[in-house]
C-alpha cells in the first residue's frame, strides 16, 4: 500500500511519463482569467467526491484546495493525478459528455472553477491556445489510462472464444479502459468466478463498474452500462445524420459540425470502420512514420465532437424511411432519429471464403482484423494472411513483427495491380513472409478453435499445415442491407451517386443529382459503401469531407 500524506491509503500510483507536463500542465493566470467568464465557482471541502466511475462530469479548474483522481479496481484504489492550483481535470470522456472511468476527490478544500460541458466546448471552438493544451492533455490523459490496464471493468473471457474477442475489440477499438484477463492464462480468474458467483459456461463475463456482472454481453448492453454515449434528444430533427463512423463518415461529421450544421453519428460498431483495425496506415498524408487506424478513428472521434457533432456508437441503423422528408432512421432499439439531408458512409465487409466451417472458426482461428487485440492469440505461431491489397500487406508486415512465420496468400499473380509499392518491397525483404501467388484455401479444420489449412497453388498438389490462424482480408460486401429499397444499387449492392445513376433510376424531371448524392434527393454516400470509390483512407476522408459542400447546396435550396 502506499499513501500520499493525508491518511488515504492506495494500491498504488501510476508511474510519471516523459510528457507529464503537457499531460498535466499548470494554466498562467491570464488563461485563468479567460476561463472565468465560462464557469462558475465552487466552494470545496475535504473529502468531497466530485464524480464518481461512469458519471458524466464537467471541467474542474482548481483555484485553490486540491482534487485527487484515483482508478477504482477490485483491488481498491489506484491514484492517477493531484490536481493543485492552476491545473483543470477531465480526459476525452468530458469533451465527449459521457460517463468517464476515474474517481475525482477534494483532498484539500478550496475552492474550483466549473465549466460544463457545452462550455467546454464553446472554449475548445474559439480559443485556439487553451483549445490545443485542453485537448493534447485529454487524448494524452486517456492513452495512460489505457496503457495502466487497471480499472473497475474487467473482462473475464476464454483464449478460444469469439466472444471474447468481440468485447476485447469493442472496448480497445472505443478506446475505453479496462482489465483483460482470460481463465486460459490467468488464476486469479478462479478467485473473481468465486467472488461473483460466476459459471465458466458463463463466460465472457464483464464487470462493469466492479459491482454489475454482465453474461456476454451484446456491444450495446456494453456500451448502456459504461455511460458510453451521449444523452441526446431523438425529438429534434438534425440538418444531418451520418451513419457510419469509418474515415469518410468521420470526416464529413468533423467538416460538417466545424460549419455550423447540427449533425448526429450513428455507428454499428466501433468508430474507424475498416481503417479502424489496421495495424499502421503510412502513406496517409501528413504522418510520415505512420498512424494506426485505432489511433486515426480516435483523434477524429474527438475532432468531430469538439465541433459539436453527436456520436451513438454500438447503435444498429435498421431500416431507412425515405418516403417524406425529413427524411428518417429506425435503430434496432425501436427509436427513430429524423433530420434534413442524411450521408450513408456505412462502408464494406470483408468477404467470406466460402469454406464449409468457416462461420464456426470466426473469432477463433479467422478474423478480419490484425490489431495487437488478435496478435495476443497468436503469439509466435505461424499465421496466414489471405488478400493482395494493402491492408494484407500491412497486417502481414505488422505479424510477422512477432510471429514465427507468414504465409501470404494471393489468387492473382502478383500484387502490382493492388498493393502499395512500398509495401510489395517491404514483403519481399521480410525473410518471415512467403508470398504464394496464384494460390487458394482449399479446407479449414479443427475442433473448438482452427487448428489445420489446406491449400492449392496452380499447378501443384495441396498442401496441408497445422496452422491455428487466417487473417482474410479479401474483396468488400457494401453494407446496404439496411437501406429498405430505397436508394439505387448496382448488382453488388454499391451505392450509385452522381453520374453513375441510370435513367430510370431518377424521377421525372428531377434535378441533377450531386456528384455524391443518390437518386433520393438530399441523401449522400461516400467511402467504400459508394459504387466507383477509390478504396484507400485519403480518398474516404477526401469524399466525406467534399460532401458536406454538396449538403449545403441542397438545405440551402
Amino acid at each position: 500500500m502506499t499513501s500520499e500524506g493525508n491518511g488515504k491509503s492506495y494500491i498504488a500510483q501510476l508511474p510519471q511519463s516523459s510528457r507529464q507536463p503537457q499531460m498535466y500542465p499548470k494554466l498562467a493566470p491570464a488563461q485563468l482569467s479567460r476561463l472565468e467568464a465560462h464557469g462558475n465557482k465552487l466552494a470545496t471541502r475535504a473529502g468531497q467526491v466530485l464524480t464518481e466511475p461512469g458519471e458524466r462530469h464537467p471541467m474542474y479548474v482548481v483555484l485553490s484546495g486540491s482534487i485527487e483522481v484515483v482508478q477504482v479496481s477490485l483491488k481498491g484504489e489506484v491514484l492517477v493525478a493531484l490536481h493543485e492550483s492552476g491545473s483543470f481535470s477531465g480526459e476525452v470522456s468530458t469533451l465527449r459528455g459521457v460517463g468517464g472511468p476515474v474517481r475525482m476527490r477534494v483532498r484539500e478544500a478550496g475552492e474550483v472553477l466549473v465549466i460544463t460541458e457545452t462550455h467546454l466546448r464553446m472554449i475548445v471552438q474559439t480559443d485556439p491556445e487553451l483549445s490545443e493544451i485542453f485537448l493534447r492533455a485529454y487524448i494524452l490523459r486517456r492513452t495512460r489510462l489505457i496503457d495502466s490496464q487497471s480499472g473497475d471493468v474487467v473482462l473475464l473471457g476464454l483464449t478460444h472464444s469469439k466472444d471474447t474477442l468481440r468485447l476485447q475489440q469493442f472496448l480497445t477499438r472505443n478506446t475505453f479502459p479496462f482489465v483483460n484477463l482470460e481463465l486460459d492464462s490467468d488464476p486469479s480468474v478462479c478467485e473473481l468466478l468465486d467472488r461473483f458467483h460466476i459459471k465458466v459456461e458463463d463466460l465472457p463475463v464483464v464487470l462493469c463498474r466492479s459491482t454489475v456482472v454482465l453474461k456476454n454481453p451484446s456491444n450495446e448492453e456494453l456500451a448502456a452500462c459504461l455511460g458510453m454515449n451521449q444523452h441526446i434528444d431523438d425529438e429534434r430533427v438534425r440538418d444531418l445524420i451520418v451513419v457510419g463512423a469509418g474515415p469518410a463518415g468521420l470526416a464529413a461529421a468533423v467538416y460538417a459540425a466545424s460549419e455550423g450544421l447540427d449533425v448526429l453519428v450513428l455507428e454499428t460498431g466501433t468508430p474507424g470502420g475498416q481503417a479502424g483495425s489496421s495495424s499502421k496506415i503510412e502513406n496517409y498524408l501528413g504522418f510520415p512514420t505512420g498512424i494506426s487506424g485505432l489511433a486515426l478513428a480516435a483523434r477524429a472521434l474527438i475532432q468531430a465532437q469538439k465541433f459539436g457533432a453527436e456520436v451513438r456508437t454500438a447503435h444498429c441503423a435498421l431500416r431507412l424511411r425515405c418516403e417524406r422528408q425529413p427524411y428518417a432512421i429506425e435503430s434496432a432499439h425501436g427509436q427513430v432519429v429524423c433530420a434534413k439531408t442524411i450521408i450513408v458512409a456505412t462502408g464494406a465487409e470483408y468477404r467470406q471464403l466460402s469454406l464449409r466451417n468457416e462461420s464456426r472458426f470466426l473469432g477463433v482461428g479467422i478474423y478480419h482484423a490484425a490489431t495487437s487485440t488478435e496478435l495476443r492469440r497468436c503469439g509466435s505461431s505461424e499465421v496466414i494472411v489471405v488478400g493482395g491489397g494493402n491492408s494484407a500487406g500491412q497486417a502481414a508486415v505488422f505479424l510477422a513483427g512477432t510471429c514465427q512465420h507468414v504465409h501470404l496468400l494471393v489468387r492473382s499473380q502478383g500484387l502490382a495491380a493492388s498493393m502499395s509499392q512500398y509495401l510489395i518491397r517491404r514483403i519481399a525483404e521480410t525473410t518471415k513472409i512467403t508470398l504464394h501467388l496464384t494460390t487458394e484455401i482449399q479446407s479449414i479444420d479443427g475442433d473448438e478453435h482452427l487448428e489445420r489449412v489446406t491449400w492449392k497453388t496452380a499447378q501443384r498438389e495441396p498442401e496441408s499445415r497445422d496452422i491455428g490462424h487466417i487473417f482474410i482480408m479479401t474483396g468488400a460486401v457494401p453494407s446496404t442491407n439496411w437501406l429498405n429499397g430505397c436508394i439505387a444499387l448496382d448488382k453488388r449492392g454499391f451505392i450509385r451517386t452522381g453520374s453513375d445513376l441510370e435513367a430510370e433510376d431518377l424521377a421525372p424531371q428531377s434535378r441533377r443529382p450531386e456528384f455524391l448524392e443518390t437518386n433520393v434527393p438530399g441523401i449522400f454516400a461516400v467511402g467504400d459503401v459508394r459504387f466507383g470509390s477509390v478504396k484507400r483512407v485519403a480518398a474516404a476522408v477526401g469524399e466525406g469531407s467534399a460532401c458536406v459542400q454538396q449538403v449545403h447546396r441542397v438545405l440551402d435550396a
